[in-house]
């Protein structure tokens, strides 16, 4: 994907995030975007217009007209110039006016005369964010068409903590660029279902039985599903990343057992499931309500009972032309147990990966994968090389896009 040639409308206003605007200015020259950057006055307290001016080889536009020489400033012509306008930040004052069309600085009037895609991706304090005036402004702005990069949580200028900070560059750009950048939409009006993180399951109220997944491979393939279009439901195990993506509902659980409820109440009314979480396999057959001592003699035994088989669950459930992807993460004879898994579950596609495989697995931003399925009577059988867990998702999403080509 590239933003090769595309022109780009950068408003930038007053907020402390002004400084990773920066730095989002330079992912989208990189990507070989043409960008004009606007500033509102607030905008300058934070980061001088010479910064912009520099990486983005334009003069940073801020008046209606250059006072002394009385150069015109086009907001029309600056509106019909872009095929993005990305407000980032995006204040709640600039947020109010966006919304009511208050059109008493050069951003919002520019933002008032566009016909391309916007983008807002908001920065504030927490009680800003959450305060109905502006919850209802960005719901004006998201119902008259824009994108919302919804901030992250995390330390605010306030000292604070919470939700308000404006989401890291890349991820804004990973938005503008999967919107624009090759207008990818192939996923549109399709209904995801993406389990990811780990199950754990309680021994007593401070030990349980867990494994190392981190949840970066589910939520990557959750993110690039929404951004190509698609209604995405992720039912997450506890995980430590957030996602701040437009159009996915996340499902916070903890054990195998509500993973499955989750997943039995959704898949009825999807038409993928994706099953990259690493569910435990096992759990204990008694809980403790107290924490067990440690005993000064003999050893503590923990007896385990088997938790429920999603996969083969929704498998049985499966109807057609529903599609359901699972994974398989295997030590040795690694094909040979992904395609029983695939037989035995019902799957159309299982993903396989091996923890033999340096860069894979748990805890990494990268993996190495082989897509294994059948479409009718035609062995599938992608191999992927070390990419990173991105990569990797947009892979598995093509071949979902493609399955429904082929047995349309």
């Amino acid at each position: 994907m590239s933003l090769n040639g595309k022109h780009i409308v950068l408003g930038v206003t007053g907020g402390i995030a002004a400084y990773k605007s920066v730095s989002l200015l330079r992912l989208f020259v990189k990507a070989g975007a043409e960008v004009q950057v606007v500033m509102t006055e607030a905008a300058k307290e934070f980061v001088r217009p010479l910064t912009f001016a520099t990486l983005s080889r334009r003069p940073v536009i801020s008046e209606f007209f250059t006072a002394n020489t009385g150069e015109w400033h086009s907001h029309v012509d600056l509106g019909l110039w872009a095929d993005a306008f990305v407000v980032a930040p995006a204040t709640a004052s600039t947020i109010g006016k966006m919304a009511n069309g208050i059109a008493d600085n050069m951003l919002v009037t520019s933002y008032l005369s566009t016909r391309g895609k916007v983008f807002v991706a908001p920065a504030m304090d927490l009680d800003m964010m959450s305060h109905p005036s502006t919850v209802a402004n960005i719901e004006k702005l998201r119902s008259f068409g824009a994108t919302i990069i919804m901030p992250a949580e995390g330390e605010l200028a306030s000292g604070l903590v919470g939700k308000g900070r404006m989401e890291e560059p890349e991820k804004i750009f990973e938005a503008v660029d999967y919107r624009i950048g090759t207008d990818t939409r192939d996923l549109t009006g399709m209904r995801i279902l993406v389990t990811a993180g780990p199950t754990i399951e309680r021994i007593d109220p401070v030990r349980y039985i867990g494994n190392f997944s981190s949840g970066k491979m589910g939520y990557a393939i959750a993110e690039n599903a929404a951004l190509r279009g698609a209604d995405v439901t992720l039912v997450s195990g506890p995980v430590s990343i957030t996602t701040s993506v437009e159009g996915i509902t996340v499902k916070k659980v903890e054990s195998a057992e509500e993973m499955e409820k989750e997943c039995v109440s959704i898949f009825p009314d999807v038409d993928v499931a994706i099953l990259s979480a690493a569910v435990a396999d096992y759990r204990p057959k008694n809980y403790s309500d107290t924490k067990i001592k440690r005993e000064t003699t003999g050893d503590f035994e923990l007896e385990l009972v088997k938790n429920p088989d999603i996969a083969k669950r929704l498998g049985e459930m499966k109807r057609d032309p529903q599609m359901l992807i699972g994974f398989a993460l295997e030590t040795n004879n690694e094909e040979e147990n992904a395609r029983r898994k695939l037989r035995e579950k019902n799957l159309n596609f299982i993903v396989l990966n091996s923890m033999r495989d340096e860069g894979a697995c748990f805890g990494t931003d990268t993996n190495k994968v082989k897509i294994l399925g059948k479409v009718e009577t035609i062995d599938v059988i992608k191999d992927l090389p070390l990419l990173s867990k991105k990569e990797v998702a947009e892979e598995i999403n093509n071949i979902v896009s493609l399955y429904y080509d082929w047995t349309e």
